[in-house]
């Protein structure tokens, strides 16, 4: 039986990087990212729709919104709203499945409890954070065996946040590594492993395949080995340019995550900084070992290539890291690049349109000939890959973030221009990116832009609208946007 044509897909999903370190020029060294962007295309406005684990990972495995697939909050904890995807929810893994590809799975899954790789058309070569288990540790009796173990006495120590009845959080660090896996962490590099296992069993064979590798860095906390965290000297590390902003104007649980990161000093921060570049080095040179392997199949060419992350991380911006409830670009905007060298025109190029997890869905199906069997919320990204004049800029993009156990609703809308943060639970947010790119001063109760709140509302209630959204509550004291719903309407 002669091979199937179809390409291949093979997508290197990382964990919590920021679009903005795989940018040309950024101080991060990440020259397999850089290699794949001069034979492909990196997209510059790629963004997650939640900046969390679990909605954003569901919505990349089904091209639909949180209140499309259901998948609110991280669902590896009891205070979930849904564990479980809407019934009728299909993924295009499915979808590949039954067209006739291969799949193989290998690293972090965290898309629903319920069902893991293998239920939904991928072998797994080793899945992590599958099932229901709840990992948080908020269970009381987990409670009450933390207060019994012995307790960090003394002054606070480098790196380390004090927090009274939560226990002392590390936010970076050296270890993570064993004799096997040394240089690099010892779950990534398992992760990896067992994806090149399964890379060679795919192309061993005659079916178009499809291969996922997730590690789970650069995740917080930022614990690396030595010869990453020695990688960049923290003298020569930069602060973010909105470090010094005391979010005054902002939400005041914004202003709570800084008091708490307030305790480092500003050469922890350049520490911190230091070791979560080393961490995102590390993670670019486990995909070179992947790219690597894949050059020596022999089937580069007719293979397309994802280097895309779930979401970003602070990292440092407005004085914050990790991620959640803070509408920043830092924790929103992802790396995206692609290279497809039977299939991408005119290599080398920058797409600033503006694309989110949900194209992929379209783009992989449309790729292997078939369809989704139901409307999603994205588009094909294959017109920008063939360098089509036709291909059609989106007009903005919408996120959404709702919340984890103790809930802050957010409706995000970004254009080329403006970002709009509608929050359920305090002060709405604008920034003009035009005149403030790091978005340090709000201007949503500004009088010269209310004109602009209203045309962005409207953009976020049509939105609403179409795809079925949870908002839009009249009652009185939740009803509180500056412009409702029947704004899309007029």
């Amino acid at each position: 039986m002669s091979r199937d044509k179809r390409p291949n897909i093979l997508i290197f999903q990382v964990d919590q990087e920021q679009g903005q370190v795989t940018m040309p020029g950024h101080p991060c060294r990440t020259p397999n990212a850089d290699r794949l962007a001069a034979e492909g295309v990196r997209f510059t406005r790629a963004y997650t729709i939640a900046a969390h684990c679990c909605p954003s990972r569901a919505s990349f495995m089904s091209g639909l919104n949180p209140s499309g697939h259901g998948i609110y909050n991280n669902v590896l904890n009891r205070a979930a709203i849904h564990t479980s995807l809407n019934a009728g929810v299909t993924l295009w893994s499915e979808v590949l499945a039954e067209s006739g590809y291969n799949l193989a799975y290998s690293g972090k899954w965290h898309v629903c409890a319920d069902r893991g790789p293998a239920d939904v058309g991928w072998k797994d070569y080793g899945a992590t954070s599958v099932g229901g288990r709840d990992h948080h540790g908020t269970t009381w009796e987990d409670w009450r065996l933390r207060t019994a173990q012995p307790q960090e006495e003394g002054p606070r120590q480098r790196g380390t946040l004090l927090r009274p009845g939560w226990g002392t959080l590390r936010l970076y660090g050296t270890g993570g590594t064993t004799p096997e896996a040394e240089p690099f962490t010892e779950g990534d590099y398992r992760i990896v492993q067992n994806g090149l296992q399964a890379l060679r069993d795919l192309t061993a064979q005659d079916s178009p395949w499809c291969l996922y590798i997730g590690p789970n860095g650069p995740h917080d906390p930022y614990i690396i080995p030595e010869h990453y965290a020695r990688m960049y000297d923290p003298a020569n590390v930069p602060l973010p340019p909105n470090w010094h902003d005391d979010l005054q104007d902002k939400p005041r649980v914004y202003q709570r995550q800084r008091h708490l990161w307030n305790q480092l000093g500003e050469d922890e921060y350049r520490e911190a900084i230091a070791h979560y570049w080393g961490y995102c080095t590390m993670q670019d040179d486990l995909l070179g070992l992947v790219l690597d392997a894949l050059d020596q199949t022999g089937q580069a060419d007719n293979t397309l290539v994802l280097f895309t992350s779930d979401h970003g991380d602070y990292a440092g911006a407005h004085g914050l890291f990790a991620k959640g409830v803070a509408a920043f670009d830092e924790c929103y905007r992802v790396p995206w690049i692609m290279r497809w060298p039977a299939g991408v025109r005119n290599p080398g190029r920058e797409v600033s349109s503006l694309i989110t997890h949900l194209d992929i869905a379209e783009t992989l199906t449309e790729l292997a000939g078939t369809r989704m069997p139901a409307a999603t919320s994205g588009s094909s990204l294959l017109p920008w890959l063939r360098d089509d004049p036709s291909a059609t800029a989106a007009e903005a993009v919408f996120n959404q973030f709702n919340g984890v156990e103790l809930y802050y609703s957010q409706r995000m809308v970004r254009t080329q221009r403006w970002v709009f943060v509608h929050n359920g639970f305090d002060v709405d947010e604008l920034y003009d990116l035009a005149t403030d790119p790091w978005c340090l001063t709000n201007r949503a109760e500004d009088p010269a832009c209310r004109a602009v709140v209203k045309d962005l509302s409207r953009l976020m209630w049509r939105q609403a609208c179409e795809q079925d959204d949870i908002v839009g509550n009249p009652y009185m004291t939740v009803a509180l946007a500056p412009f409702g719903p029947m704004v899309a309407f007029e």
